[in-house]
């Protein structure tokens, strides 16, 4: 993707019109572990493949909880997300110690989505390498948003970010019309099935790499990992397999599972 003179910085247009190190943090986004998001009339979803650099080591959280409202699930640089985290976390603390109340989702992404834009306009620092999604539910209801590098910002039924993750889009598109009246726990096993198609190589969804967020009407955010999470592999597998059908094509064209693991996207 090497470019010459025109993608040493950030402000530097090519001849074509393109800023070529957005789009190298763009590509930071695709090389990270998948992440797939979902959202019915009463709740949001979010699913995440965590990744360990080796077998002797732990698996690195890949979804963050902001508030009793609001969770991301990440894909790219995770030193990154944990930055911008930290900055939704004070946005919600501010708000709800200024007005007593939660912060409107619409509001907290826009202003992420203003934090990713500005850094593409200054010289001395660099885009965000990550893309969020941001499970939320407010008084509106549930919502799912996508934000991208490029300071992009774009709510979604069901999508999916990462590297391998056009297996769970392809899978999301075939049943999103189906998800504004499913429970709670369909939700969960439609995150799975999306999950299960983005596992690299010979790999299989277990409780040590999966991860899922649920967040609802009247319900406080939950993270469900480990023994949590294993009653639902249980169903997946009985139900009798994943979602691997369109792994082969989205290997060719997203690069497959073997990115950059130094970098712990």
């Amino acid at each position: 993707m090497f470019r010459n003179q025109y993608d040493t910085d950030v402000t530097v247009w090519s001849p074509e019109g393109r800023l070529l190190q957005v789009e190298y943090a763009m590509e930071s986004v695709k090389q990270g572990s998948a992440c797939v998001g979902l959202r019915s009339s009463t709740h949001s979803v979010l699913g995440a493949l965590k990744r360990s650099v080796s077998e002797l080591s732990s698996h690195q959280k890949k979804i963050m909880e902001i508030d009793d409202h609001v969770a991301i699930g990440i894909a790219g640089l995770t030193a990154d997300a944990r930055t911008l985290a930290k900055w939704m976390r004070n946005e919600c603390l501010n708000h709800k110690y200024v007005y007593g109340t939660p912060m409107p989702s619409g509001r907290l992404v826009t202003d992420l989505a203003d934090r990713h834009q500005r850094t593409t306009q200054t010289y001395v620092r660099r885009p965000y390498g990550v893309g969020l999604l941001v499970a939320t539910h407010d008084k509106n209801g549930p919502h799912l948003y996508q934000t991208c590098p490029s300071g992009n910002v774009n709510e979604y039924y069901a999508t999916a970010i990462g590297a391998r993750s056009q297996s769970g889009r392809t899978y999301l598109e075939k049943v999103y019309e189906s998800l504004k009246d499913a429970t709670k726990d369909d939700l969960i096993m439609h995150a799975l099935r999306a999950l299960a198609g983005c596992v690299s190589g010979d790999g299989e969804l277990t409780k040590e790499n999966g991860s899922i967020a649920v967040v609802g009407k009247d319900e406080k955010l939950v993270i469900i990992e480990e023994d949590e999470l294993q009653p639902y592999l249980d169903r997946l597998e009985l139900e009798g397999g994943t979602n691997k059908e369109d792994e082969d094509e989205e290997e060719g064209s997203e690069g497959g599972g073997d990115e950059l693991e130094a970098m712990e996207t």
